[in-house]
């Protein structure tokens, strides 16, 4: 299943500041999430990650600053999965049904199978998703998110809480999606999967973007010192 495209070639953000209650949550992001890249935003806990992909996503308003979506005037189809996966006390089929309820009602269920079979989840297609394990519940909302043919797809640390076979079954289907061509940003803090799946980087630290480049020239030299100590601290830890 490919994406539907309507020609946008690119997410800018111009001067972007979010503030709520007089605290500033992301400060001063100037950047460009062009097409066709598979970017990883990455950083500590606490610095911003979620935020940043609420806000491109469209679920926070910018206190200043601008969001465009190249030369088109609306945005591109989107959408998010969280690191928490949202499930509906509904069965794993009803769930991805529900999220097509804009689609003709005699084209939800074939979509909803497909999606289902796409992640390897067929067999559990009556059972309640609330039951589902929690790495069968994250693969039931990218299936769900791969159901709408999305231009772009946000994901917020998707795989956080997963065992290590859950976590590889995730990032499969993230890479088959990138390949499919639908376009990535994910956030995670986890540096070996920031390797395996980024083309680029984006270091964020205390709600500022510090770095945005290619993935091979981050590891070897990062462009600013926070993101050069965050590499070292996780290394030593590992």
């Amino acid at each position: 299943m490919t994406p539907v495209s309507h020609g946008f070639d690119g997410l800018q953000l111009t001067d972007v500041d979010v503030t709520l209650d007089g605290v500033a949550l992301l400060k001063d992001i100037n950047l460009t999430l062009k097409k066709g890249r598979l970017s990883v935003v990455l950083g500590p806990n606490g610095a911003g990650k979620s935020l940043f992909l609420r806000l491109c996503h469209g679920l926070l308003k910018p206190s200043r600053g601008t969001l465009s979506w190249g030369w088109q005037q609306s945005c591109p189809t989107q959408t998010m999965v969280f690191q928490k996966p949202v499930m509906l006390r509904r069965t794993a089929l009803q769930n991805i049904m529900y999220a097509l309820k804009s689609c003709p009602q005699n084209e939800r269920a074939v979509r909803a199978q497909q999606a289902l079979k796409w992640a390897g989840l067929e067999d559990l297609s009556q059972r309640m998703a609330m039951v589902l394990s929690y790495g069968q519940q994250q693969r039931l909302a990218v299936a769900r998110a791969w159901a709408l043919k999305p231009e772009i797809l946000f994901l917020d640390e998707p795989t956080a809480s997963l065992d290590p076979a859950a976590c590889d079954d995730v990032e499969a289907h993230v890479k088959a999606m990138h390949s499919s061509g639908i376009q990535i940003v994910m956030s995670t803090h986890n540096l070996a999967q920031a390797r395996r799946l980024a083309q680029e980087i984006i270091y964020i630290e205390d709600g500022q973007v510090l770095a945005q480049q290619p993935v091979q020239e981050f590891f070897k030299q990062p462009s600013c010192e926070q993101a050069y100590q965050f590499i070292k601290r996780e290394v030593a830890i590992a």
